[in-house]
């Protein structure tokens, strides 16, 4: 497709099904973020409502940060090739580790105070995906088995009968 010209800073105007240049630069942008979605490590935190995302290339350059919240953060990833993906474990880590499993995502879960050394400035959602994002591509990290829901379930009635048994005592 030719381009039209423009020197005032003015769109060209769009002359017989030709676009102009500023719908074909938006239409060259989504097509080159499209393809450059090609992610091998991304880290990620959890929250209540929205998440944060963190992802960096074969070199290390960041190439991905967004917010997404909770119900887009599916369809979000099934955009996404397979990749590397980090989470600090805790009890919604291991849902989403399986749901992105299921996706063809390798997850890593991680402990916090493995990634807290990590964290470079004061601790914040997109300080700490990039801080999870790091310390999964450290070859010395120690990874924390993925739980079925039957085992989350069984942990947490476990959990609850140890609280039991300590008001008793108590």
């Amino acid at each position: 497709m030719k381009r039209l010209a423009h020197t005032n800073g003015m769109a060209a105007p769009c002359l017989n099904g030709i676009k102009s240049a500023k719908v074909s630069d938006a239409i060259d942008r989504v097509h080159r973020e499209k393809t450059t979605m090609k992610i091998p490590a991304i880290g990620i935190d959890l929250a209540k409502a929205v998440f944060a995302v963190h992802g960096v290339n074969t070199h290390g350059k960041v190439t991905l940060k967004k917010q997404p919240k909770r119900a887009q953060m599916l369809t979000f990833f099934a955009n996404l090739e397979p990749c590397l993906t980090g989470m600090e474990a805790c009890g919604s880590a291991h849902h989403w580790a399986r749901r992105l499993s299921a996706l063809g995502h390798t997850v890593r879960l991680m402990a916090p105070q493995f990634v807290k050394p990590y964290v470079k400035t004061n601790t914040s959602d997109a300080a700490d995906a990039e801080a999870i994002c790091e310390a999964i591509s450290r070859p010395s990290m120690r990874f924390v088995p993925i739980r079925t829901a039957e085992g989350q379930a069984v942990l947490a009635l476990h959990r609850a009968r140890q609280g039991f048994v300590k008001a008793r005592r108590a």
